[in-house]
């Protein structure tokens, strides 16, 4: 998720709604089973916190598609994370790897908000910790540009190109109590000058 600035809900507005997120990951796991040839070896792994309840429904669309089930599970980035020492102690989250492990398996991280790039590249740090798979990919619901590593999501929900003083939140029922994706204006630290 974009954390690296707060939106105030009345200040944003919607680009996506539940509806429109619903149609972007039956699309997105339309396009995993087709590049996959099937699904057969994939494993879902969800960053938190957003990104796990989008790698559930990710999991029971491709089942729904394949029937057949597919493994999901979450990776915990928090002590992989470049900006540790820059931010306020946050709480561990989980890793849970479903099944047998991740060995030989296609694993196709999933996310809410790809930004700079620095979440998916700790994320593949973990992943050196647990496994080797055969291919990692990324699906992600936002991709709003802004990169600053060589870093490209595999499946995008909506490309949505947006300024430095913009900020993008995801909303999901299970944590939020509605789906939603907001685009707002970045509100400044206490202190820190508007750029």
């Amino acid at each position: 998720m974009d954390t690296h600035a707060k939106t105030h809900a009345s200040d944003a507005r919607p680009v996506l709604e539940g509806p429109d997120i619903a149609r972007v990951l039956t699309r997105i796991a339309h396009e995993i089973v087709e590049r996959a040839k099937g699904a057969d070896d994939v494993v879902l792994l969800g960053i938190p916190t957003r990104g796990v309840f989008l790698a559930q429904r990710l999991a029971a669309k491709l089942e729904q598609i394949t029937e057949r089930e597919v493994l999901c599970g979450s990776l915990d980035i928090t002590m992989y994370r470049d900006d540790l020492r820059l931010q306020p102690p946050r709480a561990l989250a989980r890793t849970e790897i479903p099944g047998d492990g991740i060995d030989g398996r296609l694993v196709v991280l999933v996310d809410d908000v790809l930004f700079s790039g620095r979440t998916i590249r700790a994320a593949l740090d973990a992943l050196n910790d647990i496994g080797r798979p055969r291919a990692v990919q990324l699906a992600v619901l936002v991709d709003r540009g802004h990169r600053e590593l060589p870093i490209r999501a595999d499946y995008v929900g909506k490309n949505l190109p947006t300024s430095l003083r913009e900020t993008v939140k995801v909303l999901v029922t299970e944590e939020d109590g509605r789906d939603t994706v907001l685009l707002g204006a970045k509100q400044a630290a206490p202190g820190e000058r508007q750029p």
